[in-house]
């Protein structure tokens, strides 16, 4: 994958504009201040676990980047950090895997959609043929919006409170816009 460091205008359906751009390290503290943001159901369904604080071992996670993870920050007009996705693809970077969270407050105003069409578009540059991810059965919302996407939803093998939700992409050129 190819390291992308400008950031991008994006505007939602009802007209809500934000900007994404890729994480770096020295976001840890605005990172860490969103997930204070971030209901506990939102924290369950994004780390799959009943955890209520992010730590410093994830939160690094999240912002480095390497050959096979990136991660988006996805800010309001006026700076607040309102949502995070992280791709993390498998080593052919082939497959990748997506998770995303939301501040609260800023649910239910497609930020969702287009932050997830954004990294759909990022993975398609970059030449990653199947974008997923794990969702709790319990997300609705997530799955719901994710089949409204064109993602298919199948059983999780070994674990049946969760689904894995998948779209084949179709690599384009890198002049496409990421």
């Amino acid at each position: 994958m190819q390291h992308i460091n400008e950031a991008r205008e994006l505007t939602t359906r009802c007209h809500f504009a934000f900007t994404v751009r890729p994480a770096a390290a020295a976001d840890e503290p605005v990172l860490a201040e969103f997930f204070t943001h971030v209901a506990d159901d939102d924290l369950r369904f994004r780390f799959l676990s009943g955890q209520r604080t992010v730590s410093h071992d994830q939160l690094a996670t999240m912002l480095r980047h390497d050959r096979q993870t990136e991660n988006f920050l996805a800010f309001a007009n006026d700076g607040t950090l309102i949502a995070t996705a992280m791709l993390a693809c498998d080593a052919a970077l082939t497959r990748g895997e997506v998770a995303i969270a939301i501040r609260s407050d800023h649910k239910g105003r497609g930020v969702g959609w287009e932050l997830l069409e954004h990294v759909a578009r990022y993975a398609e540059t970059s030449g990653i043929k199947i974008l997923e991810s794990m969702e709790s059965r319990e997300n609705h919302a997530a799955i719901e919006l994710e089949r409204d996407m064109g993602f298919t939803v199948n059983s999780c093998p070994g674990d049946a409170t969760l689904v894995v939700v998948r779209r084949d992409l179709v690599p384009t050129p890198l002049a496409r816009s990421a």
